[in-house]
Order: C-alpha cells, then structure tokens, then sequence
C-alpha cells in the first residue's frame, strides 16, 4: 500500500491538510443529517424489525441508534462499544429521551442466545477482529435470529481511508507510515503506529465476504450498493473500487438449511451513497 512515504509523505500531507481535515472528517456526514441512519441504510421495515424484540447495536458509538430502536418499539436494546466514553454518552442520551429503562451500554455482553436481531451500522470496516465480531454475532442470536450489517465506504472506494484520505485514493498513494505520522502530529491527536490502531481495518467486499464464508453466519442477503452515478457495468467489472456501501441481512448456518430464508431486499431502501 502506497508509494510516497517517508519525511517526504508526512510533508505532502501536512501541507495538503495541515488540520486533518477533508476526506470523511469527524462527525455526522450530511446524508444522515437530520435523518434515521437505520432507515437510510435498512429502510422503513427495520422497525418491524425491531418492534417487540431483544436487539444488540454492535459498535453503537453515541448511542443514537439504541435510543431510536428502543423509540420504536424494542422490548430491549442492548449497546455494545469499545470506548467507556462512548458508553457515557449514550447512556446520558437515553436518559434524556426516557427510554434509559430499555437500554443496556456495555462494552461485553456474555449472555449468549439472548438476542432476536443485532444490528451493525458503519463498524465492520473498523473492528479490530472483524472475524471474531462475525462469531460472537452468531452466539449472541436467538433460534431464528437475523443480524442486519451495513458499513462503508469499504477500502478501495475513492475516501475508503476515511479520515485518512484528504483527497480520493490518497491512502492508497501514501504509505501506512506517512498516514499515520501526519496524523498522529495534528494537534490533540494521540500518537498511532498503524491504521489498525487508529481504528481502521482495511475492510474489502471480498475480504468481508470471506470472513462471513469462514463464520457461523451466511448471508440471506447480501447487496454492495454503487458509489452514485456509476454505470452498472463499470460496478459490475470493478466493484471493489465503485462499492459505496455494503448491506447484508446474515442468519446462522446451521439455521438456514431448516428454515426458509426471507427475501429481505424489498426490505432494504437506497442508502445514500457516496
């Protein structure tokens, strides 16, 4: 992966984005401004997904989607998140919305077969072990139970380094040394010594469809939504670097073969691609 490193990368950066900005920079990107993220990317079904059950949000950040779910219906919502400051947060948050009573923050959950539907939006791409995630989905689900995933944009697209691509493709110009040098020398930021560090796991279409392969999951569906005004046939011959967003609906293996698998793609909006 990249080119340009060394001094000479960290000096282009720095003089390209002296504050670390461009690219996919902190905070709420405009397609989810004043809008539901779960319905943008599940569509309107999700909340007779959702109504009446036991959900986990894996990677639930701020809680914002916890407290939607639990809004709409959810007998429980369970987040799951790494930072203690993010649990904080979406703690005060369901306080605020009075929905605290139906709404567990932790950074584990240990009570296997617990869980109706887990949702994971816009984390795969950031998980440290994507392919442990994928299993401890699966023991987290209930008989019958559905997790519904949709993350990116995934590595290969235009900003797939998110706040590392202050221009298109750039963090497949520089080198992973150069990136995370500059980064780590804007102000307020800690010091990281490679992407995975800084929460970026390099995730793929094909090598998430691989680990699923390799999981106790399988897809009941599975869609790598294009980037916006691609022609079909450039993303069918290039999907890697024209996927946008990938969404997928994922049910146990063992599971499948029993019972038949619903057609969830009438159930999938548009999202808002980038």
């Amino acid at each position: 992966m990249g080119v340009i490193g060394g001094a000479c990368g960290v000096r282009i950066l720095r003089t390209i984005s002296p504050d670390g900005k461009g690219g996919l920079a902190d905070g709420v990107p405009p397609a989810y401004r004043n809008r539901s993220k779960l319905q943008q990317l599940l569509g309107p079904g999700i909340w007779d997904e959702v109504r009446g059950k036991i959900v986990v949000d894996f990677g639930c950040g701020e809680g914002r989607e916890v407290v939607e779910i639990a809004e709409h219906g959810a007998r429980h919502v369970i987040g799951i998140d790494a930072s203690p400051q993010w649990l904080d947060r979406a703690a005060a948050l369901a306080s605020e919305h009075r929905v605290a009573d139906r709404c567990t923050f932790v950074r584990r959950w240990t009570r296997a077969g617990s869980a109706d539907v887990v949702v994971s939006l816009d984390s795969f791409e950031h998980f440290d072990d994507p392919g442990d995630v994928l299993r401890i989905m699966h023991a987290m689900l209930r008989p019958g139970g559905t997790v519904l995933c949709a993350f990116g944009p995934t590595w290969y697209h235009p900003y797939g380094g998110h706040i590392f691509s202050v221009f298109p493709w750039a963090h497949c110009l520089f080198s992973e040394h150069a990136m995370v040098t500059w980064r780590s020398q804007l102000p307020g930021k800690l010091p990281t010594r490679s992407l995975r560090e800084a929460g970026l796991n390099k995730m793929t279409v094909r090598r998430f469809r691989k680990l699923v392969a390799e999981s106790p999951l399988e897809f009941a569906s599975f869609d790598a939504v294009p980037i916006r005004r691609v022609p079909r046939l450039a993303h069918a011959s290039m999907p890697e670097m024209t996927t946008s967003i990938v969404r997928c609906r994922l049910v146990a293996r063992d599971a499948a073969a029993a019972t038949s698998r619903p057609d969830s793609s009438a159930r999938f909006a548009t999202p808002a691609r980038r």
